[in-house]
């Protein structure tokens, strides 16, 4: 399993706008990505512009190849993009360890 985090900053004053657009992207969009497992979005507290997006990938390519360069990416991007203040900080992560 992967673990892709996204760092997503978008202006000041449009959170419940975002909120809505990413909850809706998610489910309406990510979640029929070729080997899409969940996610976990959470918003700062410090800073109520910064997002953290956690999606979970069965393996890096149905995050890069699959789902990148397929037609749900472009319909995602209708749907968050024009709220990214600058373009998201993107990341792969692979499990070392966890707690139950």
């Amino acid at each position: 399993m992967i673990l892709e985090i996204a760092d997503i900053q978008i202006p000041p004053g449009q959170q419940a706008e975002f909120d809505t657009a990413i909850q809706h992207g998610l489910d309406t969009v990510l979640s029929k990505a070729k080997g899409f497992r969940g996610y976990k979005v959470n918003k700062g507290v410090e800073s109520p512009e910064r997002y953290i997006l956690m999606i979970y990938w069965e393996t890096l390519e149905n995050h890069t190849v699959d789902f990148r360069n397929g037609p749900l990416f472009l319909q995602w991007r209708e749907i968050v993009g024009s709220y990214f203040a600058k373009p998201p900080v993107v990341e792969h992560f692979t499990l070392v360890g966890k707690s139950a």
